[in-house]
């Protein structure tokens, strides 16, 4: 799941040089913008409604992160449920992800 999460670029860029650190890490975009904006747009209708994604949605949002930020952690979420969907051939059952 991490190889198709990096394929749409939704992991995160890690920036440091010597001793310095970033405490900012962004999305990398290296990967497919099609497939990114498509996940995008499936976490944000997943968002506004209730679903365990709104739940996981919540928990980020209670920590702090913006509403872009949290919903592309709902995203990264998303691509590795539709990988386990696609690897094991069965149906999507709503689990909660707290």
């Amino acid at each position: 799941s991490s190889a198709l999460v990096a394929y749409a670029g939704i992991d995160p860029t890690v920036r440091q040089s010597g001793e310095y650190n970033s405490n900012h890490s962004r999305m990398s975009k290296r990967g497919s913008s099609y497939l990114r904006h498509t996940l995008f747009l499936a976490a944000s209708c997943c968002v506004f409604h209730n679903s365990p994604f709104y739940e996981y949605y919540q928990k980020k949002r209670s920590q702090g992160k913006h509403h872009l930020v949290a919903v592309g952690a709902v995203s990264r979420k998303l691509t590795t449920v539709v990988y386990a969907i696609l690897k094991s051939g069965k149906p999507y059952e709503p689990v909660k992800f707290i």
